[in-house]
């Protein structure tokens, strides 16, 4: 006597989880602007707080390049000299002018404009890689633009010029990131996204503190302990546990889940700013915040 084959029983993939952590590593990304402002208040400059804040966290991203590079081959010189590239420009480069953005702008416009890093990686693919842009991704570029430039005109007019400044230094970030993204592309299937993170990000850290052992005498070290703390935070709630907290997401539900559920990053570091900052939040913020979501969503689905 046969039996008949039994129909396959679909996995249950753990679509809340995933997306519980999707959400938690969008908000922690946010809550570092947050962080940074509050800092700055106790008389600390960019290039002390970054030393602080990557100072804390090599240990962890050291520690996480050893763990996902288990029983793998070792780095070649090739690999050396792109990690290196890669982390210079990333994660060092990156850090350094959106902390540097964030002594003029508010953390909500520095999220925004953070957020447009699809539309500058589409921008230079169609700049330096030769590739089309198609009617409809303009499209959804300038409505993310239009976004950006309407909470800008609004700080612009309540805060006066150094909001341009501010806006650059952090576009420029984007940009930095945008390059990073565009470059590691192959080495991400080569090596794992979690290994060339932890390597990358330790070279952005030593950067970080040997600029800082070149710029300022010891004796900047010395800070208000709640410099301390907030840098703790920073480099621990705010940098490394994101980054753990979406590679699960990804694992579990997927680019396109994980990126829809990041749109909340925006909007946390919104309300987080008005709580903890004093940031205002008007209908005009709302508008352009709402703007640039559509628009990167748009271009999220038209890619």
């Amino acid at each position: 006597m046969t039996t008949s084959p039994q129909p396959a029983v679909p996995l249950q993939v753990p679509v809340g989880a995933g997306l519980a952590l999707a959400l938690l590593g969008a908000v922690a990304f946010s809550g570092k602007a947050i962080i940074i402002k509050l800092a700055y208040r106790y008389g600390v400059d960019a290039v002390t707080l970054l030393m602080y804040r990557m100072l804390f966290a090599m240990p962890l991203f050291l520690g996480l390049a050893w763990w996902a590079g288990r029983g793998k081959p070792a780095l070649t010189r090739r690999d050396l000299r792109l990690v290196v590239g890669l982390g210079f420009s990333g994660y060092y480069l990156a850090s350094f002018l959106d902390f540097l953005g964030l002594q003029y702008i508010s953390a909500g416009l520095e999220r925004l404009i953070l957020y447009l890093n699809p539309t500058l990686v589409l921008l230079l693919g169609v700049l330096f890689f030769k590739q089309r842009a198609q009617p409809r991704q303009l499209l959804a570029l300038a409505v993310s633009y239009m976004g950006v430039l309407l909470v800008f005109g609004q700080e612009v007019h309540a805060e006066g010029s150094d909001i341009v400044l501010g806006a650059g230094l952090v576009l420029s970030s984007a940009l930095c990131y945008a390059i990073y993204l565009l470059y590691s592309g192959a080495e991400v299937k080569r090596l794992g996204a979690l290994r060339l993170t932890g390597w990358a990000t330790s070279v952005a850290c030593v950067f970080c503190i040997a600029q800082f052992l070149l710029l300022r005498p010891m004796s900047a070290a010395v800070v208000a302990p709640q410099v301390i703390t907030l840098s703790l935070l920073n480099a621990t709630l705010c940098t490394f546990a994101p980054v753990l907290m979406v590679m699960m997401a990804l694992e579990r539900i997927g680019a396109t889940l994980t990126a829809q559920a990041g749109m909340v990053g925006p909007l946390s570091t919104l309300f987080l700013g008005m709580l903890f900052l004093g940031e205002a939040l008007n209908l005009w913020v709302l508008a352009g915040t709402a703007l640039v979501l559509l628009g990167v969503t748009m271009l999220a689905r038209w890619r």
